[in-house]
C-alpha cells in the first residue's frame, strides 16, 4: 500500500465543499484598516485577523517594505549563515533584544523555525521536554524533531506540571515550553508559578510569546506583563501578528543566543527573511515604540466585543487578549455560523479538530473603527437564533 492512497480516501474537505460550508483557503483582493474585500468583491469587517496593532497595511511598514526590495531585491538567496546576513536582520535583533529587555535576539525566517531553531536547538535524546496539552502545533513539532522525550501536563495545571518534574528531578535536563498567550483560548500561561516550577527542578522555561508580543504591556509581552522578563531564559516571537510582517525570533543570554546561531538547523539551512519582510518589522517595532496607544486601543476594542457578545449570549470563555473565541457546538454548527455570519459581512475563523474544539475563533485589532465593531456585533445578532436558538428579547 503506498502513502499516499489515504488520499482518496479523505473526503472531508470535499464534503464540506459540496454543502458550501467549506471555510478554507478562501480568495481575499485586498485589506484596508478593519475590512477585507472577498475576490468577489464582497467587503467583510475582519474579525480574524492576527493583525493586533493594524500595521500590516500601514502606509509608512509599506513604504519600509517597499524601500528594502528596492535595495536589497526580492529575496536574500542564502542562508543568513553565508551569503543572506543583512545589516537589516542585525539591526532588527539589537533592537528587538532592547525592547524586549533580553541581551540578545536571532531572527529568523518564520515564527515556526524561531520554535524548530530553540527547541530542537537545544534539546536532544536523553532530554525530556514538558509541553502544555494546549501548545502550539510549531511548538509540538519542534520537541518531537529534537528526538527528547516529551512529557504532557494538562493546561494551565502548574500541579501536574510540578508532579511530572519532580519524578524526573536529576536524571535529565529538561524544557518546559508553554504559549505567553494561547492561540484558540486566549488565556494566559501562569508564568509566575511556571518560573517558581521551573528554577525549582532546574529546567529551562521557554515562553512562546506569537501572541503576547507587541500587545501586553506596550508591547513588551507575556513576560513583562508579570514582570518576569529577567526569569524567563528563552522567548520566541513571531512577525506575522502584533508586527504585521512575517519572520520569528528567538531572544535570550548571548552566550545561547551565540550557540543556537551556530547550531539551530532551521536558521542555518534556511534562506533568511527577505528584506522587506525584515524592514517592515523593524519599522512596526519603531512604530510600537511611538505609538503605545495602539496596545490600549486593541484591548479597547477586544473588551468591547467581549461585552456585546457576553450579552448576545454567546459563550466566550476566559480570554483576557484580543483573541476571543466564540462556543457554537459541533463542527457542523460551527460551519453553519461561520457561513451565516459571511453573509452578513463578518469574517471570523472556523476552527475545527485537531486544532481545538469547534469554535469560532475571533480577534481584534487596534485599527478597527467602533462603526466596524457594531457592524460586526449586528452581524452576530443577526445570526444569534440560528446559531444559538435564544430568546430574541436578549
Amino acid at each position: 500500500m503506498s502513502v499516499i492512497d489515504k488520499c482518496a480516501s479523505y473526503t472531508r474537505a470535499r464534503e464540506a465543499k459540496a454543502a458550501g460550508l467549506y471555510p478554507y483557503f478562501l480568495n481575499f483582493d485586498g485589506r484596508d484598516a478593519g475590512t477585507a474585500r472577498m475576490a468577489d468583491g464582497r467587503e467583510v469587517v475582519m474579525c480574524g485577523s492576527n493583525d493586533y496593532l493594524g500595521l500590516s497595511t500601514d502606509p509608512r511598514v509599506v513604504e519600509a517594505a517597499a524601500r528594502a526590495a528596492e535595495r536589497y531585491g526580492a529575496g536574500c538567496t542564502g542562508s543568513r549563515f553565508l551569503n543572506g546576513n543583512l545589516e537589516l536582520h542585525d539591526q532588527l535583533e539589537r533592537e528587538l533584544a532592547e525592547f524586549f529587555g533580553k541581551p540578545a535576539a536571532l531572527v529568523l525566517t518564520t515564527g515556526y523555525q524561531a520554535n524548530l531553531g530553540a527547541i530542537a536547538g537545544l534539546c536532544g535524546p536523553g532530554d525530556i521536554v514538558f509541553l502544555d496539552k494546549e501548545a502550539h502545533a510549531s511548538l509540538i513539532d519542534a520537541a518531537r524533531l529534537s528526538r527528547a522525550k516529551i512529557q504532557w501536563f494538562a493546561h494551565n495545571d502548574t500541579d501536574d506540571l510540578r508532579a511530572k518534574l519532580s519524578r524526573v528531578a536529576g536524571t535529565a535536563d529538561c524544557m518546559v515550553v508553554v504559549d505567553g498567550v494561547y492561540s484558540m483560548e486566549g488565556d494566559l500561561c501562569p508564568l509566575p508559578e511556571l518560573v517558581e516550577i521551573s528554577d525549582e527542578f532546574g529546567a529551562t522555561l521557554l515562553v512562546d510569546d506569537a501572541h503576547g508580543g507587541g500587545v501586553l504591556d506596550k508591547g513588551r509581552g507575556t513576560s513583562s506583563h508579570f514582570g518576569l522578563t529577567t526569569s524567563v531564559p528563552l522567548i520566541t516571537l513571531t512577525f506575522s501578528k502584533a508586527f504585521g510582517s512575517i519572520g520569528g525570533a528567538i531572544l535570550g543570554d548571548e552566550e545561547v543566543i551565540d550557540y543556537l546561531r551556530h547550531n539551530a538547523r532551521s536558521l542555518m539551512f534556511s534562506a533568511s527573511a527577505s528584506p522587506s519582510n525584515t524592514a517592515a518589522a523593524l519599522e512596526s517595532l519603531r512604530i510600537l515604540q511611538a505609538e503605545p496607544w495602539r496596545c490600549g486601543a486593541v484591548s479597547d476594542n477586544a473588551d468591547f466585543m467581549r461585552r456585546e457578545l457576553t450579552a448576545l449570549g454567546y459563550e466566550v470563555g476566559a480570554s483576557q487578549t484580543p483573541i476571543i473565541p466564540v462556543e457554537i457546538g459541533d463542527g457542523v454548527s460551527t460551519l453553519l455560523a461561520w457561513n451565516l455570519l459571511i453573509e452578513q459581512g463578518v469574517y471570523v475563523n472556523a476552527v475545527l479538530p485537531p486544532a481545538a474544539s469547534p469554535r469560532l475563533r475571533t480577534s481584534y485589532t487596534a485599527a478597527q473603527t467602533e462603526e466596524q465593531l457594531h457592524r460586526a456585533v449586528a452581524g452576530f445578532r443577526a445570526v444569534r437564533d440560528q446559531v444559538l436558538r435564544v430568546p430574541a428579547h436578549v
